[in-house]
């Protein structure tokens, strides 16, 4: 029995495959290796991942065919769908990008796995984007999401809907998983952690947009993860309650760390690990932004026990760590 990962080769799925393979799982990693950034990004995450209990494929799973390929004579044990066109400003521009992966792709994965006589389980990835412009703090599952300031954020809130209907029509159990601001070792190049790095370190100065007067609900990787598997063994059942009020095997959750930073104060943490101060260049807030992000973790705490609890103090230095070895620099 395999786990499938969409996305194998991105940030938060690299770290995912890692975390089945040392449980023992044989997982089957697929992505399409797109140039959204440096491939070569992705396939150094990739050799991380050499095992024999670990096989990728090369695969768009917003291409059915391909997909129905890639996976014939798998028998899947349950699917990590993280997978995605991310970014909220490079949507603005690209809105076709994320139509195809974000709602044609989800779609493809929901018929695989509902056509499947063995899986248990489809965990997907949403975001809190979906809670767009929302004023109440802490933003919690139970509030209204139905006015996105982004199309990222669109195609997140349509796959919740689509997983919702396809656990009510054919009984299959999914959890998806409002990921807040993720960030830590093999990062995303396009994240603010990853950007102000790269400028300080040059000499750059950096972009801070609203002028500084923004927060972030920064959630290092360990904890996304170690939430990942917690939900994982856990399939929602038949008749439990749920974010829609209905009975449908579907339950949504947010994953923070449940403290807001002020994105000054992140500056100052990333400052101190980096040794070096940064230049700062105020700007506007961007189109498709959002002031602030506050995630409400008392679901998932309720339901399995589990809460963030890595600081950006001791966070941000290891992704500093990290991205200086990996450019190999001193």
């Amino acid at each position: 029995m395999t786990i499938l990962v969409t996305g194998a080769a991105g940030f938060i799925g690299m770290h995912v495959c890692a975390a089945l393979l040392k449980r023992g799982e044989q997982v089957l990693g697929i992505d399409n290796l797109n140039d959204y950034y440096d491939p070569a990004l992705k396939k150094a995450r990739l050799e991380t991942l050499e095992s024999s209990h670990f096989r990728f494929q090369a695969c768009n799973f917003a291409d059915p065919q391909a997909l129905a390929a890639t996976l014939k004579g798998v028998r899947l044990k349950s699917v990590v769908h993280l997978g995605a066109q991310p970014g909220v400003r490079y949507s603005i521009e690209n809105p076709s990008a994320y139509i195809q992966s974000n709602l044609v792709g989800h779609a493809n994965i929901l018929e695989i796995s509902r056509h499947s006589d063995s899986l248990d389980h489809l965990v997907y990835a949403s975001s809190s984007s979906v809670y767009g412009g929302n004023k109440k703090q802490p933003f919690s599952v139970d509030d209204p999401v139905e006015t996105p300031v982004s199309l990222y954020a669109a195609t997140k809130r349509a796959d919740e809907l689509l997983s919702q209907s396809y656990a009510h029509l054919y009984g299959l159990p999914q959890t998806g998983l409002r990921f807040f601001t993720v960030y830590g070792p093999w990062g995303r190049p396009d994240m603010a952690v990853w950007l102000f790095t790269e400028a300080i370190l040059k000499g750059r100065p950096i972009r801070v947009f609203n002028h500084g007067n923004m927060s972030r609900d920064f959630t290092y990787i360990d904890d996304i993860v170690a939430g990942i598997m917690n939900v994982l063994t856990g399939p929602p059942s038949v008749g439990g309650d749920n974010a829609f009020g209905n009975p449908a095997p579907h339950k949504i959750y947010n994953i923070g760390n449940n403290k807001p930073e002020a994105l000054m104060h992140m500056i100052e943490v990333l400052e101190d690990a980096l040794g070096k101060k940064a230049e700062r260049q105020f700007e506007a807030m961007q189109p498709g932004d959002v002031k602030e992000t506050y995630a409400d973790t008392s679901a998932l705490e309720a339901d399995f026990g589990f809460k963030a609890s890595t600081p950006i103090e001791v966070g941000i230095p290891n992704f500093v760590n990290w991205y200086k070895d990996f450019y190999n620099l001193t």
